[in-house]
């Protein structure tokens, strides 16, 4: 089989499709069934790299985001040129704006199925203020395009439910995964990892990865370390893997406090793995994740995770939840790192090391969702 991913959210500074993407790569690879697999994305210049049974794409395409690095895939002419030359057996789309509109007028020319994988609940997460007047809109949107597809993929149950609730039909879940080879408890080099930090041996390290951004609720992270450094100023230590629009809030607290450090990128797994494993707790500000695969990551490591309850995150967490914080605040967060860190961290940690490597690595991942693919090419045409 011949498979095909194409989206624009994908950055060389990494991300969670990039992650899953190349894992999806990584899978075809190590199988000996002579599967292939084409990847297209927005890049700084338009190229083709070829490794073994894999082909990345790479469109020269705009950037949007200068702390990202995410570009808008606009040649579309571009796209459906690789389309019909590499005639892919499936396409999977991960974007929901003109990229997604692309792969279903391509499938349908080139009588190729077309599914979509729904990574970010956009109405949800970018739809505030005085823009949620157009969730309606959205809610006819969202079926409007998703019913085009052969399946639409989600990684969440409750998320399918939301789906569903709108009129979007076959629906499917499939998680998200673990790269359980890299993410692990072990080797214990945390305190070589701290002290490359300067981070004192008796703070403990609160650890959060991913995008400054509003989205994220990261503004909610932030101002709840100041609460904890005003109210337990010897504590606690923040370490923030990431970059974006709040880039200038963390600045700020990183200026004021000696105790949070900033790092703006981390590509390598093996390292984002070190930082996983030298933290004393992850802390997940977010309330609209449709998944949360850095908390997966996390407690594969061995560290556990603290947060928001009431987000679709909330089913992989594999530690009770009873500290969590009960509403979105900075004070709630704060009260609910207080409550978690006074806990057994290294017990939670361990258990949730073992579930994250029995449930959801990645080849698990995978062999599911090519019975999907199979399914979609074995029904298509058929209505």
């Amino acid at each position: 089989m011949k498979i095909c991913d194409l989206t624009q959210f994908y950055s060389p500074l990494s991300g969670g499709v990039k992650r899953y993407v190349h894992e999806k790569i990584n899978y075809i690879q190590a199988r000996s069934s002579g599967d292939e697999h084409i990847l297209i994305i927005p890049g700084a210049k338009t190229e083709v790299v070829t490794v073994d049974r894999s082909r990345i794409y790479s469109i020269h395409s705009p950037l949007v985001s200068r702390s990202a690095r995410y570009r808008a895939l606009l040649n579309l002419r571009a796209v459906g040129e690789i389309l019909e030359r590499e005639r892919p057996d499936i396409i999977e789309s991960a974007d929901p704006y003109q990229v997604g509109w692309k792969a279903v007028s391509a499938g349908r020319l080139l009588k190729i199925p077309v599914v979509a994988f729904y990574h970010s609940h956009f109405p949800e997460a970018y739809l505030r203020g005085p823009a949620r007047v157009l969730l309606g809109a959205a809610r006819k949107y969202v079926p409007n395009l998703y019913n085009r597809f052969e399946a639409t993929l989600v990684p969440s149950e409750q998320l399918a439910q939301v789906l569903e609730d709108w009129g979007v039909r076959n629906v499917h879940t499939v998680n998200l995964g673990v790269n359980a080879e890299i993410f692990s408890p072990g080797p214990d080099d945390s305190t070589e990892t701290r002290k490359s930090l300067g981070i004192e041996p008796n703070r403990k390290l609160l650890l959060y990865v991913g995008r400054l951004a509003h989205e994220k609720n990261t503004q909610t992270l932030f101002a709840s370390f100041e609460i904890l450094a005003q109210r337990r100023p010897d504590e606690f230590a923040l370490l923030v893997i990431g970059d974006g629009p709040q880039r200038e809030t963390l600045r700020r607290l990183h200026t004021q406090n000696g105790n949070v450090k900033w790092i703006r990128y981390c590509t390598d797994s093996s390292e984002l793995a070190r930082f996983y494993r030298a933290a004393n707790l992850f802390v997940h500000p977010g309330v609209q994740e449709t998944f949360g695969l850095v908390a997966l990551e996390s407690q594969a490591c061995g560290t556990p995770v603290v947060g928001i309850r009431g987000s679709y995150m909330d089913r992989i967490i594999f530690s009770e939840q009873e500290s969590w914080a009960r509403e979105n605040s900075a004070e709630a967060l704060a009260h609910a790192i207080e409550q978690t860190s006074d806990q057994d961290l290294r017990s939670l940690g361990a258990i949730a090391a073992g579930v994250a490597a029995e449930r959801f690595a990645w080849p698990r991942v995978f062999d599911r969702l090519l019975c999907i693919y199979r399914e979609a090419c074995a029904q298509y045409g058929q209505h």
